[in-house]
């Protein structure tokens, strides 16, 4: 009988195989349901433990070359994750989603450069002032498109999803900030709900009137508006939202809630885990260890505390690996995360 190691790196090699083939037949112009039975149902991938949902926020794949929908389908199934959210760009771009123009990495990067107080030069202004321009004129490019765009694309890609044995149950496209028409907003909820996601996310606004409207456009849908935080987060930073409209959830950041000085994790999600739609999952050290995002299991996030109440007291909402730390040399954002997943499945096992 194999060693669960074994069975583990066996069972991501079959995955990584058939979905390079998945992959090709979408491209090709195929769905996966042209495919065999045989890699439609045969050892797809399972990071429910212990009735705990284990997923990922495909953010955690950023460092890849490759950010279509058909290359973060096979990063998530090399990972050995089978539910997650998403980010926006993969499934807009497969929807048709115009490209932009500009090279955001250069373009935000000189703009952090200018509000650090480093005085740019003549040309790095004009630099700056063409790419501003650029990004400006495709803004509205993106609310035109986002205004008329059909949810056939986003039907498709869930199905693409699922059949290669993949839920998706959050969505996060920047269609949801005070600076977004009603049009986007709209836009958003339906195209999360054809993606089969029961949420959004977003950053927290510090604007409770919108909010209001969000928890309200929400509910048309049958949708929830579920609000991240970073350092800001304490046990009473969601309320305003959450007494405002019961589709307005919460996206608890684990570790970023430990960095900001907390200590009470395991009261909040007791007390409030029937209003948390999903949670990111990380290891940050405290504010006295210096806040660094670690390996799981190196930083002061009680992760395996956290992850324990879960499964004991069955919360049903799931766990979303968020892989910030430093990358080894040598490895790559799947293994880090394959490798995330295993610290999770040992936990859930003990």
């Amino acid at each position: 009988m194999k060693s669960e190691k074994k069975e583990i790196q066996s069972r991501r090699q079959f995955i990584g195989n058939t979905s390079v083939l998945a992959a090709g037949m979408v491209l090709g112009g195929s769905s996966l349901f042209g495919a065999p039975s045989i890699i439609k149902s045969y050892n797809k991938p399972n990071s429910k433990i212990n009735g705990v949902q284990i997923g990922c926020i495909t953010y955690s794949f950023r460092s890849m070359q490759d950010q279509s929908a058909e290359a973060t389908l096979k990063y998530v199934l090399d990972s050995g994750i089978n539910a997650i959210e998403l980010m926006g760009d993969p499934a807009e771009m497969f929807a048709g989603k115009p490209a932009n123009p500009v090279d955001r990495r250069a373009y935000y990067g000189m703009m952090r450069k200018k509000r650090g107080g480093t005085e740019l030069s003549e040309d790095e202004e004009k630099e700056l002032a063409d790419m501003k321009a650029q990004n400006d004129a495709y803004n509205v490019d993106v609310v035109q498109w986002r205004t008329a765009a059909s949810m056939d694309k986003f039907a498709k890609l869930k199905k693409m999803y699922k059949s290669a044995g993949v839920d998706i149950y959050g969505f996060k496209p920047s269609a949801f900030g005070t600076r977004n028409t009603d049009a986007e907003i709209d836009y958003g909820l339906r195209a999360a709900k054809a993606l089969g996601a029961s949420h959004v996310t977003l950053e927290l606004p510090g604007d409770h009137a919108h909010t209001l409207k969000l928890g309200t456009m929400a509910s048309k849908h049958g949708m929830h508006v579920a609000y991240h935080g970073h350092e800001q987060q304490t046990p009473t930073w969601w309320d305003t939202a959450l007494g405002q409209s019961e589709h307005n959830m919460m996206n608890l950041d684990l570790g970023h809630y430990i960095a900001a000085g907390n200590t009470d994790v395991q009261e909040l999600i007791s007390a409030k885990y029937k209003r948390i739609s999903s949670m990111h999952l990380k290891d940050r050290q405290n504010p006295a260890n210096g806040k660094k995002n670690q390996p799981f299991g190196q930083g002061d996030t009680p992760i395996v505390d956290v992850l324990q109440l879960m499964r004991d007291e069955n919360f049903k909402f799931p766990a979303s690996i968020e892989l910030e730390y430093d990358i080894p040399d040598g490895s790559n954002a799947v293994q880090e995360v394959a490798n995330c997943l295993e610290y999770c499945r040992k936990t859930l096992s003990s």
